[in-house]
């Protein structure tokens, strides 16, 4: 769902360790399996928007996509930063914003770096500073706003979006909004369940005395869950996505935080 490639980062300096190659290889390997893997480019990313309709290695790059839930509900796949006006009309803008951003980072990997060490979980301070700014949280509600609108254009049951790093399901009356935030800053992703429901989860450090591979994932609150909760059990997800990004993913230039 975009930003998946930290592009803005690659001009100001390469970095691309074995692990994003990791990453990169068992996408491609689930794509050979048969999975469709389609890439729909944010704006970090955006120099792959001169091949929509084009495959790498089985994995389509598309502007947005139609999905089928389990239960028959079509939503509007989009990373939704052709909805920022900032992104659009006042680039130079956002440029100076992801300075400020990547040095939020910086200092959110130190602040967990501590919190580690007093045995405490994850907790983004970057986005925490952010939701406390009232400019930034009239700016999620516009945003919100209108890619609500965009899905009722286009005549689907919702949206499933990204951009502005804010996880959160939300009912519109006759519409659902659900933006999977980012694996970078809020370290959350979406997750479809087999009757149909969505469920943000998030990232929150390795688990305690088990092996090192193993990530610990919780759901967020009962607002994170479907705008339509189903009754029937659900066995676990089918479909996932995140994005600063798409899928749960590691943006070149930068790390989820270790564990």
């Amino acid at each position: 769902m975009g930003d998946i490639v930290d592009g803005w980062q690659l001009k100001t300096g390469w970095y691309w360790p074995q692990l994003h190659n990791d990453v990169v290889q068992k996408l491609l390997r689930q794509a050979r399996k048969g999975a469709q893997l389609r890439y729909i480019p944010g704006n970090h990313d955006e120099f792959l928007r001169d091949y929509y309709g084009t495959h790498f290695g089985g994995i389509e790059v598309v502007e947005d996509a139609i999905h089928t839930a389990a239960d028959g509900k079509r939503y509007l796949v989009i990373h939704g930063d052709l909805f920022d006006v900032v992104i659009r009309h006042a680039r130079w803008l956002a440029l100076l914003g992801n300075g400020a951003y990547d040095l939020a980072i910086w200092l959110n990997t130190y602040f967990n770096a501590i919190r580690r060490s007093l045995g405490l979980t994850y907790w983004s301070l970057s986005q925490w500073a952010k939701l406390k700014v009232k400019n930034a949280v009239n700016f999620i509600g516009e945003y919100e706003t209108t890619l609500i609108s965009e899905a009722r254009r286009r005549g689907v049951d919702g949206v499933i979006c990204g951009h502005i790093h804010h996880a959160v399901i939300r009912n519109d009356p006759g519409l659902c909004y659900i933006n999977c935030g980012d694996w970078v800053e809020s370290c959350t992703a979406v997750v479809e369940h087999f009757d149909g429901e969505f469920e943000i989860i998030k990232w929150m450090g390795r688990e305690q005395g088990v092996d090192e591979s193993t990530p610990a994932l919780e759901p967020l609150s009962a607002e994170a869950r479907a705008c339509e909760p189903s009754t029937i059990a659900s066995p676990g997800p089918r479909w996932a996505g995140s994005a600063a990004g798409g899928s749960p993913q590691v943006a070149a230039g930068t790390k989820p935080p270790a564990g």
